[in-house]
């Protein structure tokens, strides 16, 4: 009999099954016979399966804290929605001093930006911000001084999570973010030359692009691979462009950080005041706006229910760095830093009656090594989200399985397609997801699978299709 089970794939399954329910733990067969796929041990796993308001349908190693990648984004998400409402706006104010006259257009005193750790101001914002400011008949203002104090020292160096600084995933947060930090770089296809032809948005004195992608004229099938190799000295960053890219792609844009946020927004101010018709005289530095200073031109962000939807579809890192820092500046104290924001969560947390003991909320985003949370905890969270009078607000800034944000392109045209509302996470040796998936009977479950092991990378393939199978079962249920 043992002979002929081994023969057969449900051998693994069996032993699997035997050693799970040992230890009060179980999966069932059509999952444990996917996790096998995987070649890792259930001690790399920790999972969470429950009916929401129900009963639990699987649970491995739940209580064991571990690395959640970006699902850590639904700890950071949840408690900006729960404690400060989905209606939550930040203000970016432009100010004088008081009284200060505009003569013949201007301004007297120093131009002052009243920063709010806005985590969505983009370049069309700042360029409305300071066409209202010209509106109000200002044509020269000398020193622009930011006022940046809702946050501590809360820059970080974008190269030393993985040696790649020029990434905007490594974008470090900042209280006068604008684009996420990062440079835009435009390329379009010229067919009579057979040339790619690139452009900076916006063009930048100190940031530079050398070098050309070669033209084929192969069928698009990508990815492809584009190098934008960063080379740094004291008088700006150039990027040293090399790959081949079909013709056929047609235009596309890279995002890639060239200058630390305050030099990155003091520039696109200059450009984008320039575009304007407006001149400036003196520089761009830190300082304090007066509190009774008159406002000359403001910016509202979009609703935080919004901006939640694009941290938790798009997995956007600086946005849930800098909404971490908001929550610390809006309920603990001024200026926030990460610490002192990373505390004022855990008590948040406790006081919803989610004490989260072995949490490590780290920056927010989840792009860290230290980071760790239990399926258990995070299960709970989901629980409590879905009871919450927020739950649309919540649940609908999650990815929709097959059909957008990270889950985009799984399980696309099958029976499981619409079915789930998910957070993902990728990082070395790690793999993650988490969220809320409807049963084709209609009940609503909770899902948590978090994995730790050094062979998550060798194995990405089979543990997306476990977690794939995870969703799936779930779906027809």
């Amino acid at each position: 009999m043992q002979r002929i089970w081994r023969k057969s794939g449900w051998a693994a399954v069996v032993v699997a099954l035997c050693a799970a329910r040992a230890s009060g733990q179980a999966l069932p067969a059509e999952l444990a016979s996917a996790w096998h796929e995987t070649g890792m041990p259930q001690s790399s796993m920790s999972l969470v399966v429950q009916e929401v308001g129900g009963r639990r349908l699987a649970a491995v190693n739940a209580q064991v804290p571990r690395n959640p990648a970006s699902v850590m984004k639904l700890v950071t998400t949840w408690t900006a929605l729960s404690e400060l409402g989905p209606t939550y706006k930040w203000t970016t104010d432009l100010v004088s001093n008081p009284g200060a006259p505009i003569v013949d257009g201007v301004l007297s005193g120093p131009l002052y930006v009243r920063a709010a750790g806005d985590p969505d101001l983009m370049l069309q914002d700042l360029w409305m911000l300071l066409r209202d400011l010209r509106l109000q008949g200002v044509r020269q203002i000398g020193d622009v001084v930011v006022d940046r104090s809702i946050f501590g020292n809360v820059a970080t160096d974008p190269g030393a999570f993985d040696d790649a600084p020029d990434r905007a995933y490594n974008a470090s947060p900042d209280a006068f973010m604008v684009g996420f930090g990062a440079q835009r770089l435009m390329f379009t296809p010229e067919a009579a030359t057979h040339a790619w032809r690139v452009v900076m948005d916006p063009p930048l004195p100190n940031v530079k692009v050398e070098g050309k992608l070669d033209w084929s004229d192969a069928a698009c099938r990508g990815p492809y691979e584009i190098y934008t190799t960063p080379v740094s000295t004291p008088q700006g960053t150039t990027f040293k462009l090399s790959g081949t890219i079909p013709g056929a792609c047609g235009d596309f844009s890279l995002y890639r950080l060239a200058l630390t946020q305050p030099a990155q927004t003091a520039g696109v101010f200059r450009e984008l005041w320039k575009e304007l018709g407006g001149t400036m005289t003196g520089q761009v530095r830190d300082g304090p706006a007066p509190a009774d200073g008159t406002v000359l031109a403001s910016h509202d962000s979009p609703e935080l229910s919004d901006v939640i939807r694009v941290i938790n579809k798009h997995s956007n890192n600086v946005m849930a760095r800098t909404l971490l820092l908001t929550v610390g500046a809006e309920r603990g104290l001024r200026p926030a830093t990460v610490a002192s924001s990373d505390a004022v969560v855990s008590r948040l947390l406790a006081g919803q009656g989610l004490p989260m003991p072995g949490l490590v909320l780290g920056n927010g985003a989840g792009l860290s090594r230290r980071a760790r949370v239990s399926a258990d905890d995070l299960a709970a969270l989901l629980a409590a989200a879905w009871k919450s009078p927020y739950m649309p607000e919540f649940v609908s800034s999650l990815a929709i399985l097959g059909e957008d944000g990270t889950v985009k392109k799984r399980l696309r045209h099958d029976e499981a397609t619409g079915r789930s509302h998910l957070k993902t996470g990728t990082l070395r040796n790690v793999r993650a997801m988490a969220g809320y998936v409807t049963g084709a009977s209609g009940k609503r479950y909770i899902v948590v699978c978090l994995v730790n092991n050094e062979k998550a990378d060798e194995k990405a393939g089979a543990l997306r299709y476990f977690d794939n199978a995870l969703a799936a079962w779930l779906a027809r249920r």
